[in-house]
């Protein structure tokens, strides 16, 4: 009986805890709120803008402010360097305010969580993939945005990558004598990545990759 009598105390202080907290929060109101992540955010005190943000779009989710604080935090995560959960963050903007003035930003923005977290040729490209996707869709769906503007550069740089990813794997498949694998990926450089260096380095390997490949048929 005692043990439950002290759990059923301890259950009470945690609670009356807790509803102390709420109630000390939802004494600042969305102004303050807002406020308070501004000057987080302008003090580059990201985690800080986290959660006053947070806080608000909470505690009042119906508020003017709320848009803003949910796009915020997506900024935030992102100053924070914590690509995955700035991902997630604008991608849930888009999707619950897919008519917003900021979606060519988000999207930008998207592309380049992605495309910061691009690594070397011999890495996972799946970044790069992902971040000339949304690269693509912002200059189909906003080609006169000031951030489509930017793409193409960026455009080039994945597309680089990518090709770059394809010719490290084909040479890979080259020192391994898997010549019909290494020929495939050089000629799917040539046609699909034309104008890089990776191309041209492909299409001069070819015919001594294609030779290796028909000597190895006749063994």
């Amino acid at each position: 009986m005692k043990i439950i009598l002290s759990l059923a105390c301890l259950v009470l202080l945690v609670s009356g805890c807790a509803l102390f907290e709420d109630s000390r929060r939802m004494e600042k109101t969305a102004e303050q709120l807002a406020a308070e992540g501004a000057s987080a955010f302008m003090r580059e005190d990201y985690k800080d803008a986290v959660k006053a943000y947070t806080d608000l779009k909470d505690w009042y989710p119906f508020s003017r402010y709320a848009i803003l604080a949910e796009l915020k935090i997506a900024d935030a995560h992102f100053h924070l360097e914590q690509y995955e959960q700035a991902v997630i963050a604008y991608e849930q903007f888009e999707k619950m305010h897919p008519r917003n003035e900021a979606v060519p930003y988000v999207i930008y923005q998207t592309a380049i969580c992605w495309f910061n977290r691009i690594d070397t040729v011999d890495r996972d490209i799946t970044p790069a993939k992902n971040a000339l996707a949304q690269f693509k869709r912002l200059t189909e769906q906003f080609p006169d945005s000031e951030y489509a503007q930017k793409a193409p550069d960026l455009m080039n740089t994945c597309i680089d990558k990518i090709a770059g990813h394809e010719l490290y794997v084909a040479q890979f498949y080259m020192k391994t004598k898997q010549y019909q694998a290494a020929l495939k990926r050089f000629e799917h450089i040539v046609e699909f990545y034309p104008g890089t260096d990776h191309s041209q380095t492909a299409l001069n390997q070819i015919p001594k990759c294609a030779a290796k490949a028909e000597s190895a048929k006749k063994e």
